[in-house]
């Protein structure tokens, strides 16, 4: 690779224009961005136009160009992008977790394929280095954990309900008018993208490659009152967090649901758009990095470090996907779940496997014990559509033998 980093980029929105503005306020690493392909001709920028393109194929088939940096928001030209770059023999530096997550076995086998480094730090967590830390410090110790808080907008909209005693709806109003929630939010509330962050995670940290199908994902649209109002008379906070474990005899279980966190709890005062990360190791024990997990300055430092690293060679190793016999994956665990509920009807198609707590009110009625997590799966859309609201009382899970 040249002294100097040549880079063709692929869309100009909130990251793109971050990293256009730490690269060029950067004082120890510098680049030379040649081109950046958009789509909308009519659309005014303020960057110089000989750096503008509309065909993808200036950038794709420029040999000047060493580096194709993707931040559209588009997961299918996002992967037609970047899988075309590995094949020609471009490095690659990415932010888009759903393209990502849903195509990592082609992508792994693309990089190894044709030698080449994809690298993606920017796509979970924004600024927190959470893969580089899994690659570099943990990558030959076995960890027990990961969770935390991946997504700034739900975490901002339910530190809003606690701290503000706002309704869900309030409050999301609120995150989309100071622009930390999109107009059509499904894709943070609904606990996609924390998600795809997720399975993207567990790559680096299991060696496992989850199917996004096979993973639980319940979102927070469905939170009440009632339910704010539970978390607030116990003193907790609700978070929505991804939990993968390791369980016995090589299992790795990984879900999305809301969660009731204690004080003792690292992420407790993770708060509004703020991420953070727990790791466990076996030998290290508890690890916590906090850090702006959105935004165009602090994703686009992100996209920076992996340009830096790249030019130094660096690449992923992936040790842990490598190693043999790999974890299997299993949704066939019990978790411990608040479960709101509004007839006995919706007991019998979510049925417990033990109970610990019941309350049953006018207009109220909750139950609290163990549930299988496949159940979970096979009825999201059951529990979405009646407007359930699940949440995992503590992360011990376990393996049904």
């Amino acid at each position: 690779m040249s002294d100097k980093l040549k880079i063709g980029m692929f869309g100009f929105g909130c990251v793109g224009q971050g990293l256009y503005h730490v690269l060029n306020n950067s004082t120890g690493f510098k680049a030379d961005i040649e081109k950046i392909v958009v789509k909308n001709k009519n659309k005014e920028r303020s960057i110089a136009k000989e750096l503008i393109v509309f065909d993808k194929d200036e950038v794709l088939n420029n040999d000047n160009i060493d580096v194709v940096v993707e931040l559209i928001d588009d997961p299918v030209e996002a992967f037609s992008i970047v899988s075309e770059a590995l094949k020609k023999g471009k490095h690659v530096v990415t932010a888009n977790k759903k393209m990502l997550a849903l195509h990592l076995e082609e992508l792994y086998a693309l990089q190894q394929k044709h030698n080449v480094s994809l690298l993606y730090e920017a796509s979970v967590c924004g600024s927190i280095p959470i893969i580089r830390s899994l690659e570099e410090y943990f990558d030959n110790e076995e960890l027990e954990k990961v969770s935390g808080v991946f997504n700034g907008t739900t975490n901002y909209i339910l530190t809003k309900t606690i701290s503000e005693n706002l309704s869900y709806e309030v409050a999301l109003k609120q995150a989309q008018e100071k622009g930390f929630a999109e107009s059509d939010p499904t894709n943070d509330v609904e606990g996609f993208d924390a998600k795809y962050k997720a399975i993207i995670v567990a790559l680096h940290a299991f060696g496992l490659i989850i199917p996004d199908d096979k993973m639980l994902n319940l979102g927070i649209t469905t939170l009440h009152e009632n339910d704010i109002r539970f978390a607030s008379e116990k003193s907790y906070k609700i978070k929505l967090t991804p939990l993968i474990k390791r369980l016995e005899n090589n299992n790795i279980s990984a879900l999305l649901i809301p969660q009731f966190i204690k004080s003792s709890n690292q992420i407790f005062n993770v708060d509004n758009e703020f991420n953070g990360v727990i790791v466990e190791g076996k030998f290290s024990g508890e690890q916590f990095l906090k850090g702006k997990g959105a935004g165009s300055i602090p994703t686009g430092s992100a996209v920076l470090s992996d340009l830096s690293a790249l030019s130094h060679g660096y690449k992923y190793e992936f040790k842990k996907h490598a190693q043999s016999p790999l974890p299997v994956f299993t949704n066939n665990v019990l978790a411990e779940v608040y479960l709101r509920y509004n007839s006995p009807k919706d007991l019998e198609v979510l049925p417990f496997e033990a109970i610990h707590e019941v309350y049953t009110g006018k207009d109220y009625r909750y139950m609290i014990g163990k549930i299988n997590l496949n159940t979970l799966i096979n009825q999201r859309e059951y529990i979405n559509k009646n407007k359930l609201f699940v949440a995992l009382m503590n992360d011990n899970i376990e393996l049904i033998k």
